[in-house]
């Protein structure tokens, strides 16, 4: 698939030579920084070295003040509290990030996760009648619950009070009960993009402020807020940026043992970056969740026993192995589906169905449509006698207020733009398929559908160095951009271009990805570049013609030894 590319926008050279001067830094960081609209030099050191100190009062938020009023009511009253969470790694890893920080000065705990099958997403009558019976007062349900009007009048019928952490766009009506959604209209938090573990994080902080606990115990919580920013694909900007820069120390300078656990049978080491959380411990946290049970995630994550721990960790870990291969089948099937259908190429949007696809993994073969078909897809299969799935969106394109244009024709739908889940009747689903394509053809109508590439600085390949570095090291420039970290939207990693590139070796590593050495002419480095999936590429890089490049600069660890390589995103003949 051909991609757009967009090159940013370029800042005055006497701008950059002033921030350049202010930092002692070369003109291609302070370009990027200048992109990034960081302008002084404290704004570069809060970029670059986030404070904790720097995020926002707790109490700022709507209902904050209720919400700890409650819970100290519950404290002194010694009623049961139920943490209740969304099977997803957002929810998973809120419950263990509010029983963690609880524990401590409080027992009559304990947690909840609903079934992804029998009981679906959210807030659950099933989880309220477990409360009602077990006799617990209170539910702090987190990242999900801002549209569970009913289900949280029926709690208050049965003297069960409910707390609600979401950061999911609410409805027209607010449940009638405490609720903690930087999103409500009426809510004059600062920072609208926390994620369900953030907000649960904030009710902590307040909790811990007003009780004057001790707070380290709190903030040796906070990589179980960086897995979650990183998992969710919240922005990486503000708030969000300083709890997952201190998530990601705490997760590489003294990582827990479930994590360890988890990175061991990964065959990965540590120090891990945002991204590799996203590939390597979200998908096996979100596995058990798919195939199993949320609620291993988080037992895995509080649990304090090292042989249990091993043990939830191996059980997990195969989960994920037999995740990715429902995966591989179903997106096949899929794939197949598609391109069986001829009017598939005429439309704007992607819908298939099967009664027996795995629902646990409809969401990621929706991403992996969306890599070879660019259009707003939706992958539904069967589920308690409804039809049911998840969908996910393009560029530009407002999936939430899609769904909602359908929302006569559906059981239930939640979500936010990128992503959503839906439940409607089967005999429904013609007219719904129907309808979401004209919503879709409206919506994407004098649009040009193709994904875009943001390139940040065109550079020559001897500009990766100082002129009298090691080539065979990583450089200063690479170890500068290092600092940027956690990358993620809002804050992604630099995007570089280089023009009249030549093949010098190359390889076709199992059929799909190009390994390869790539040079310019007059310019005396040799980089090695990767590109995955790039295998259709292969006669464009070789044919002795220039080309064009983008990428992202990485560091290669083999055997001991660290280069710097590109990681190629895209290529194009000149």
């Amino acid at each position: 698939m051909n991609k757009k590319w967009l090159l940013k926008s370029v800042p005055s050279a006497e701008e950059i030579e002033q921030l350049k001067k202010e930092l002692h830094v070369d003109s291609i960081v302070a370009k990027l920084l200048l992109q990034k609209g960081i302008t002084t030099l404290p704004e570069a050191e809060s970029f670059l070295r986030p404070k904790l100190n720097e995020i926002h009062d707790p109490f700022l938020m709507k209902d904050m003040k209720k919400a700890i009023e409650r819970i100290n009511q519950a404290l002194s009253e010694n009623e049961k509290i139920l943490i209740f969470g969304d099977y997803d790694v957002d929810g998973t890893t809120a419950v263990a990030l509010l029983y963690l920080s609880l524990i401590p000065y409080y027992q009559s705990i304990s947690f909840y996760i609903p079934d992804r099958y029998s009981e679906g997403y959210g807030i659950s009558k099933q989880g309220i009648d477990f409360a009602i019976n077990e006799g617990y007062s209170l539910i702090i349900a987190l990242d999900c619950g801002i549209k569970s009007i009913d289900l949280v009048d029926y709690a208050k019928q049965n003297s069960v009070d409910f707390i609600i952490c979401d950061h999911h766009q609410p409805g027209p009506t607010i449940p009638d009960c405490i609720v903690l959604d930087p999103k409500r209209e009426d809510c004059p938090y600062p920072f609208k993009e926390l994620c369900g573990c953030g907000v649960g994080f904030k009710l902590m902080q307040a909790l811990y402020v007003t009780n004057n606990w001790e707070e380290e115990i709190l903030f040796n919580q906070l990589d179980l807020v960086a897995i979650s920013i990183g998992a969710d694909i919240v922005p990486v900007i503000g708030e969000n940026r300083i709890l997952a820069y201190h998530g990601m120390k705490k997760l590489n300078e003294k990582p827990r043992v479930a994590f360890q656990e988890l990175i061991i049978l990964a065959k990965k080491n540590f120090p891990l970056t945002l991204t590799d959380v996203v590939f390597i411990i979200a998908p096996r946290i979100n596995a058990a969740g798919r195939l199993r049970s949320g609620k291993y995630a988080v037992e895995l994550m509080i649990s304090t026993n090292r042989s249990e721990m091993n043990q939830l960790a191996q059980d997990i870990h195969l989960d994920n192995q037999n995740r990715r291969k429902l995966d591989q089948e179903i997106t096949q099937e899929a794939l197949n589906q598609i391109e069986s259908n001829p009017a598939s190429s005429n439309k704007k949007s992607t819908v298939v169905y099967d009664p027996n696809w795995h629902k646990g993994v409809v969401g990621i073969v929706a991403s992996r449509l969306i890599e070879k078909h660019y259009k707003p897809t939706i992958v539904l299969t069967k589920s308690n006698g409804l039809i049911t799935g998840s969908a996910r969106s393009i560029e530009d394109f407002d999936l939430y207020q899609a769904l909602d244009e359908c929302a006569h024709l559906l059981e239930q739908f939640g979500g936010h733009k990128h992503a959503a889940g839906l439940t409607l009747k089967e005999e429904i689903l013609p007219e719904f398929i129907e309808l979401f394509e004209q919503v879709s053809q409206k919506k994407l109508l004098n649009k040009t559908i193709s994904p875009t590439q943001i390139i940040d600085a065109k550079i020559d390949f001897n500009e990766l160095f100082l002129p009298n570095e090691n080539r065979l090291k990583v450089s200063r420039f690479k170890k500068i951009i290092d600092h940027f970290e956690p990358f993620g939207p809002g804050n992604m990693k630099p995007v570089f271009v280089s023009e009249n590139v030549f093949t010098k070796n190359l390889r076709v590593l199992n059929d799909a990805h190009l390994k390869l050495t790539v040079v310019q002419p007059n310019h005396d480095v040799a980089m090695e570049a990767i590109g995955f999936n790039m295998a259709d590429k292969e006669l464009l890089v070789a044919d002795g013609l220039p080309y064009q490049v983008a990428y992202t600069l990485e560091t290669n660890s083999f055997r001991d030894k660290e280069t710097l390589q590109l990681n190629l995103k895209d290529i194009r003949e000149i």
